[in-house]
């Protein structure tokens, strides 16, 4: 494989790990991606591969780009709001530092999603 076909496996790699963190509602609307910089350092590539794969989520309608705004999940594409996501990643930091079991959190929820 050449150097461009390994950046496109890449970039394709990486559109895909993004795409599934907006799908699968763990990031959600209106929050930003980090800085291609930052993602590119994360994962270990060059900068211009994770620009390509942005460019991809873009196209595809998962993200949006704004010049001073970053790089954002789309309304249209996220399967949660952003605050109930951040909500439930403390939810599960807290259940996870009191040792309490992931189905009798769930049941809790549930229970309370019940009531209201």
């Amino acid at each position: 494989m050449n150097e461009s076909s390994d950046d496109a496996s890449s970039a394709l790699g990486i559109y895909q790990q993004f795409r599934g963190l907006v799908a699968s509602g763990q990031l959600g609307a209106g929050e930003r991606l980090p800085t291609v910089r930052q993602s590119a350092s994360d994962l270990g590539v060059a900068p211009g591969t994770v620009a390509k794969a942005y460019k991809m989520l873009e196209r595809d309608g998962f993200v949006e780009t704004r010049v001073g705004s970053g790089t954002r999940v789309s309304a249209s594409a996220a399967v949660l709001p952003g605050a109930v996501v951040e909500a439930i990643r403390e939810l599960v930091t807290r259940g996870k530092a009191s040792s309490a079991s992931a189905e009798d959190v769930l049941t809790a929820v549930r229970a309370m999603w019940a009531r209201r």
